[in-house]
């Protein structure tokens, strides 16, 4: 039985195909530290792996992709540096994931919040179900910001203007829209996805490798040329990380104390 304090990175490989499953349900597959270690190396492992020629992103128990980082882990956050640095090694560990050669696909079941809207926009395809709730709603739980690369992803799929009312008013975006403007690239039902994606996932066996290759290399250097240099948001993540207002979101978070935010 899975550990839910800590969690664990699942993985198996069927067919050539290289499931990795977020399994910490009861906490809807929150990140913890070791969870993201664990990515990390499995992300390093397919990515020389010669019998994958396909990597599936999924959470455990049904209700969630996965709902971010655990917030617990913030407790401790005291310096300017500690929001950078969680925010760097957060950027190298998804940056190794959107770096992997083959096709990735995020097969994602309700909740995708926080980090796991993070971790699904560096894959290369998303596919949801009817139930998604997808989005970072931190202008209303916790009152800290993304880095500047992450915000880089969402503008290069859903544009400017959505990804303002995305990260803006912490709204979170459900199946119908998320399909009609290309943040997944389709919806089915719960019983039917795992196969659905099982059946993408497997056809890249019949597509010529280097040209899937070199289609998703040069995307990425195109990408890579837009986006600005790591630090370029730093002062922003400093700034919200060791505000009253961050520490307080927490605070409530962990003990459960009321909080209003003051700017701060």
């Amino acid at each position: 039985m899975t550990d839910d304090k800590r969690g664990r990175v699942e993985y198996q490989e069927r067919d050539g195909v290289a499931w990795v499953g977020f399994d910490r349900p009861a906490s809807r597959n929150a990140m913890t530290w070791e969870m993201y270690d664990a990515l990390a190396a499995i992300c390093a492992e397919v990515d020389v792996d010669d019998t994958v020629h396909a990597v599936v992103f999924h959470g455990c128990g049904g209700e969630a992709f996965v709902a971010g980082t655990d917030i617990k882990q913030f407790a401790d956050f005291d310096a300017p540096e500690d929001g950078v640095q969680y925010e760097r090694r957060i950027d190298a560990i998804l940056g190794a994931l959107e770096g992997i050669a083959k096709p990735t696909i995020a097969l994602i079941e309700g909740f995708c919040v926080g980090g796991g809207a993070a971790i699904a926009l560096a894959c290369d395809f998303r596919y949801a179900t009817p139930d998604l709730k997808f989005g970072v709603p931190i202008a209303q739980t916790l009152g800290n910001c993304l880095s500047v690369t992450n915000v880089s992803r969402f503008m290069d799929i859903v544009g400017i203007p959505l990804t303002k009312e995305i990260l803006m008013t912490a709204r979170l975006v459900e199946a119908p829209q998320a399909e009609a403007i290309g943040l997944v690239n389709g919806v089915f039902e719960a019983e039917a996805i795992e196969a659905e994606v099982a059946d993408r996932a497997a056809a890249f066996r019949r597509r010529a490798p280097l040209t899937v290759q070199a289609a998703k290399q040069l995307i990425k250097r195109v990408q890579e040329h837009r986006r600005m240099p790591a630090d370029a948001g730093d002062d922003w993540v400093r700034t919200c990380y060791t505000s009253r207002d961050f520490r307080a979101a927490v605070d409530k978070f962990v003990n459960k104390t009321p909080f209003e935010w003051t700017g701060e």
